[in-house]
This record gives C-alpha cells, structure tokens and sequence, in this order.
C-alpha cells in the first residue's frame, strides 16, 4: 500500500498562510513558520482592534459632544440626563455630527433638555 503523503493539503494550508503573509517584510513573508506566527498574531490584533475601534469612536463622540455643550453652559451628563427625560432617543453618533455640522438644532435639544431638567 502506498504512503499517503497528504502533499495537496498541506499545499493549499501553507499557501492560504503565505497569501495571508502578503505584504510583511523579509522573512514573515515567505518563510512558512514565521508568516504563521506574524499571521496569527495579526488575526489576534484585528479581533482584538475591532473592539476597541468602537470605544474610541464613543469616546470621541462624547468629547465632542460634552464639548458643544459647554459652550451652551451645561455639561455632558446633565444634558444626555436631560435628553432622557425628554424621551429624544438619539445616538452619540448623531449627536456628535450635529454638534459639528448643524449648531442650531443641538442648541434646541440644549434647550430642550435644560427645560426638562426644570
């Protein structure tokens, strides 16, 4: 009986790695062993990164936010308190773009939540 070598598998796995490796310098692209593990470790930072792309931009979203409102005389956790009470179901995100991009209707949800807040 013939010895089974598996030579097409293991083939197509180290060339899924190497095509994976495209782009590293030196040896992480074309030694095998190496591209495995600068591979690995780069699929471990896009997990990980996907994360905390999220926290960011929230975090960047409410900086930007707190910051408008300042400059209308209130701070960020009384004005989202505000909002809440107002039952205005608006996300950071939005929030932060019409901080940025249209003034004059933050400052009527400014109001708005300064009035609910009484």
């Amino acid at each position: 009986m013939p010895r089974a070598m598996n030579g097409t598998v293991s083939r197509k796995r180290r060339k899924k790695i190497l095509k994976l490796a495209k782009g590293y310098r030196s040896v992480r692209s074309t030694a095998f062993r190496k591209a495995k593990e600068a591979v690995e470790h780069g699929l471990c930072y896009a997990y990980r990164d996907r994360k905390n792309r999220k926290r960011e931009f929230r975090r960047l979203w409410i900086a930007r936010i707190n910051a408008a409102v300042r400059a209308e005389g209130m701070n960020y956790s009384q004005f989202m308190h505000g909002l809440k009470k107002a039952d205005i179901q608006l996300d950071r995100k939005v929030l932060s773009d019409m901080a940025i991009h249209n003034q004059d209707s933050f400052k009527t949800l400014t109001k708005t939540a300064r009035a609910q807040l009484g």
